[in-house]
């Protein structure tokens, strides 16, 4: 990718530009190829991942200025247009941003239940900016077992996703499992996917907490979350909770 170098913009021509930046480095066989991962059609721009994440850092200083308030309605609306890439950048800055208050977790759970709307979005957002404002105001895992409850698949997928980050270095196990709990018998496959994920990252530091979970549970356990959750451990566990 070429670097366009372009002087400070004002806060209404930030959103225009990523797009064209986005639109310049586009290509169909990126499009096409990006369809692969997803069961329902997706939109995006056709743009490679590490494409955006040179796009996301070259224009920060367009918004590094800004208040947070400014910058959170830059955000929106990226998320809003529901390109992957656009979603992206917008999250990437958020979680530069940091500077987090109690009242971002309402901002939070709007873009996620109004704009999200596949995996890719959603772990992008949750794994780095929720996981970060959870590690600071811990309390909110409560929000989460609300998510977990939701009609909205993506804030229940949220819920799980958004303490992968942390549970890898061994936090938050007791919620680990009350959020597994919750959503256990979930019949939506991202849902599966998503707290079986959680029970691996958490099982590298908690394998003997894991497995335990797991035997306790692999009899009503849907197959998609077993498997994620085990996948990490020795074989001879992994036969174990495999076993009828």
């Amino acid at each position: 990718m070429k670097k366009e170098i372009v002087g400070t913009l004002s806060k209404t021509q930030i959103v225009p530009h990523i797009r064209t930046q986005l639109k310049k480095n586009s290509d169909a066989k990126t499009r096409a190829s990006f369809q692969r991962f997803f069961k329902q059609t997706v939109l995006c721009h056709g743009v490679k991942s590490e494409t955006v994440g040179k796009i996301s850092k070259e224009n920060y200083t367009h918004v590094s200025s800004l208040s947070k308030k400014e910058l959170y309605s830059v955000a929106e609306d990226l998320f809003k247009s529901g390109y992957c890439e656009e979603s992206w950048i917008a999250a990437g800055w958020v979680h530069r941003k940091g500077d987090y208050a109690e009242s971002d977790f309402s901002f939070y759970e709007r873009w996620i239940n109004k704009y999200i709307d596949n995996w890719a979005e959603c772990d992008t957002f949750c794994n780095h900016t929720v996981g970060a404002f959870i590690e600071k105001y811990p309390k909110y895992t409560c929000k989460l077992k609300v998510w977990a409850k939701s009609k909205n698949l993506w804030l229940r997928r949220a819920a799980a996703v958004s303490l992968i980050i942390p549970a890898r270095e061994g936090k938050f196990l007791k919620d680990v499992f009350e959020i597994s709990d919750i959503m256990l018998l979930d019949k939506g496959d991202m849902v599966q996917k998503g707290y079986g994920w959680l029970l691996k990252v958490a099982s590298h530091k908690h394998q003997k907490e894991v497995l335990g979970y797991v035997l306790k549970n692999k009899d009503k356990m849907p197959r998609t979350a077993l498997r994620y959750a085990i996948e990490k451990m020795p074989e001879s566990l992994r036969k174990k909770a495999m076993a009828k």
